[in-house]
């Protein structure tokens, strides 16, 4: 009877110790493993779902950024639409089959920042002139940058007293339209903000005016009970870190970092080298994920980092270090282009290698959290 005893409190101690030994962490636990990425247009909608259920979904991808801008068909604000935009009908293909796969959908109009490329006025701008911050700057004079303008992309007023009547009504929309409760605002980049010219911004601090307008963005969203993205750029010392003016803030809107809510999920786009600026975010009390470009080694270090960050920070801290968001800037056509035949691509850098890396790596556990 001893010896039975004591067999059962052997077995059960072994048990608890088998319980107890670490398991070595894989991509697969991050709970964010995205792909950042341009709507498709109508002509290319087909082959991106295509894309999103052979490609992604079996690869475990579970959060989709789409970069919708002016790419569909508003109902608030028509004048606001590209020429043959997506329709209604059209995205609810996207959404059926990214919820038939779980995976998340995060619609993104950009706000304040990226209101224009190179000589193009995006169409907020060129519909309501009146919100340009810079409108004594012409896109039409762009040269490439640098240029002695200084321009790179336009900014809308953040204190334009009409502004967020229109962007509001946009953003409400399209996320209803996804069946969505994130929303992606861009906000990087911003060169343009409190400029000397602006009758109301001009001499107000650039930090509380990014602040300010995050916080009111965030705000808006959580009447609904939806959450807000943003990339993380200007809310880096570009000075302190040595990270410069693209990665990070040289006009001081960095300090905002602690002046918006802390609900605000952070994408840090680091696309040269793994800067550990996710630590900071982190510690500030902010949930981040790291986001690489065309650079797979670099995607793949920001990998590790995510998980040997989670496993070695408290739990506290290591919960807000959600994982992974790719990110693709060619537009959708022409990605799924190059993804599906690679001698199309010319560059010796690809967004495309760098998602098939990620995706090996999501695919060698097949556990999914």
């Amino acid at each position: 009877m001893k010896k039975i005893s004591l067999l059962i409190i052997l077995l059960s101690f072994l048990t608890m110790y088998v319980k107890a030994e670490p398991t070595e962490s894989s991509a697969m636990d991050l709970p964010v493993r995205g792909l950042a990425i341009a709507a498709p247009d109508v002509n290319n909608l087909d082959l991106f779902l295509k894309f999103i259920e052979e490609e992604l979904a079996p690869a475990h991808f579970n959060l989709l950024i789409l970069r919708v801008d002016w790419n569909y068909a508003y109902e608030s604000h028509p004048e606001l639409r590209d020429p043959n935009p997506l329709t209604k009908e059209d995205v609810k293909k996207i959404v059926d089959v990214c919820k038939s796969n779980g995976i998340k959908i995060v619609p993104q109009v950009n706000l304040l920042g990226h209101q224009s490329w190179a000589n193009t006025t995006n169409a907020l701008l060129r519909e309501y002139p009146e919100f340009d911050e810079t409108p004594h700057i012409k896109t039409e004079d762009y040269t490439g940058w640098p240029n002695p303008d200084g321009l790179y992309c336009k900014s809308y007023c953040p204190l334009h007293p009409e502004v967020h009547d229109v962007v509001f009504a946009v953003v409400d929309e399209i996320l209803d339209a996804f069946e969505t409760d994130m929303y992606h605002a861009g906000m990087d980049e911003v060169f343009y903000i409190g400029e000397d010219n602006c009758p109301r911004c001009s001499g107000r601090d650039k930090a509380e005016l990014f602040a300010g307008e995050v916080t009111k963005i965030r705000n808006h969203l959580a009447l609904k009970n939806r959450r807000l993205m943003i990339w993380g750029d200007r809310l880096i010392d570009g000075k302190t870190t040595g990270i410069g003016l693209w990665e990070a803030s040289m006009n001081n809107t960095h300090r905002a970092i602690d002046m918006i809510p802390k609900d605000v999920f952070i994408c840090d786009w680091h696309y040269e080298r793994a800067e550990p600026t996710a630590v900071m975010f982190a510690m500030k009390g902010f949930d981040v994920a790291s986001c690489p470009w065309r650079k797979p080694d670099i995607a793949l270090s920001q990998l590790s980092d995510m998980i040997k960050l989670r496993e070695n920070s408290s739990p506290g801290m290591a919960d807000r270090f959600k994982g992974i968001i790719a990110t693709v800037w060619t537009g959708a056509g022409q990605f799924l282009k190059n993804y599906y035949d690679p001698s199309s691509i010319k560059e010796e850098l690809s967004e495309v290698n760098t998602v098939k890396s990620l995706i090996s790596e999501y695919s060698k556990n097949p556990q999914v959290n």
